[in-house]
């Protein structure tokens, strides 16, 4: 699923009439019900019929076909894709999470820290996960302390480690 972009996630179901919270991963977090060719990871499409803001990124929508809360909850943890070519470009400076995948994170001085594997959110914050040439994989927080460089043309973030992991 390389050309395709995580946007959401299912929660619980909300009420008993079959809605569903939905963590939204875009800027605009209502902007979820607009796109077209939204499917869970199996490829099944996703209709979302409405939707509406429950607080920050959290929202409370309506399936197509989902009526009551037995089946809201068998969506519960469902994640929601969209292809890469149905999301607005990017602007300069700018960049979908997705797009960090496959880079090398290096140094200040260009060494090669390893490549980027993952960028996991716990709820806390992003998080690079960085592949070392040899090891296990190492966690630094995405944040512009941390990651003062994205050069996504050039194949590279420069990441300066905290200090507690050096």
């Amino acid at each position: 699923m390389s050309d395709e972009v995580l946007v959401g996630v299912f929660g619980a179901p909300h009420g008993v009439r079959g809605e569903l919270r939905v963590k939204s991963y875009t800027q605009d977090p209502l902007s979820l019900a607009d796109y077209d060719g939204l499917h869970d990871g199996a490829g099944r499409p996703v209709e979302i019929t409405a939707a509406r803001l429950l607080k920050d990124d959290l929202l409370v929508v309506r399936v197509k076909g989902v009526s009551d809360r037995d089946a809201a909850q068998a969506l519960t943890h469902t994640k929601l894709f969209i292809p890469r070519e149905k999301l607005p470009p990017t602007e300069e400076d700018e960049f979908y999470t997705r797009d960090l995948i496959g880079l090398r994170a290096e140094t200040p001085e260009g060494e090669l820290i390893g490549t980027i594997v993952a960028v996991p959110n716990y709820g806390a914050g992003d998080i690079l996960e960085i592949a070392p040439p040899a090891g296990d994989t190492l966690l630094y927080p995405f944040t512009h302390a941390v990651v003062p460089t994205v050069d996504i043309k050039g194949g590279r973030v420069i990441v300066v480690p905290p200090a507690e992991t050096e």
